[in-house]
């Protein structure tokens, strides 16, 4: 039990700062309460659109399972609800105030954007394999964790 005295403001930021457990089987798996929060994700969540929060969790989500994949694998997305395919992921953005987006491709190479709305947003990441005819996978969730890291390319 935490003994240090706090005051109402530090209590009340406290309360509005982002949290996170996973508890994983494999003690050894990495998971994203290890690694260290962005700068931009430090400040309170109550300064943020849910669209921008959801945004930046699914980018830490995204960059860690991509730190589990070998080099003939990319991240993809499961559309979960129906019977809709997967998203090979390419890019990702959020529209103020609860508006999500996922760019890329689907399983047979056609061009598709899923738009949803953060009450109805369930993820599901897959691992795909990589087009044959490229030397490296692509990694969008390190791209993106540039700009949560200021970093903006």
């Amino acid at each position: 039990m935490d003994s240090e005295i706090q005051t109402s403001a530090e209590a009340y930021e406290g309360d509005a700062l982002p949290r996170l457990r996973e508890v994983h089987s494999d003690p050894d798996r990495k998971g994203c309460d290890d690694i260290v929060l962005p700068e931009k994700m430090k400040t309170s969540v109550k300064t943020k659109s849910p669209a921008q929060w959801a945004y930046e969790r699914i980018i830490l989500y995204i960059k860690n399972f991509e730190e589990q994949l070998d080099n003939e694998h990319e991240v993809a997305m499961g559309f979960t609800g129906g019977n809709t395919g997967i998203l090979k992921i390419e890019g990702m953005g959020y529209f103020d105030p609860d508006i999500v987006t996922f760019y890329g491709t689907d399983q047979n190479g056609i061009k598709t954007q899923l738009i949803q709305h953060v009450s109805q947003l369930t993820v599901m990441l897959r691992a795909l394999p990589k087009q044959v005819d490229q030397a490296e996978p692509n990694r969008i969730g390190f791209r993106l964790a540039q700009e949560l890291n200021g970093d903006e390319t």
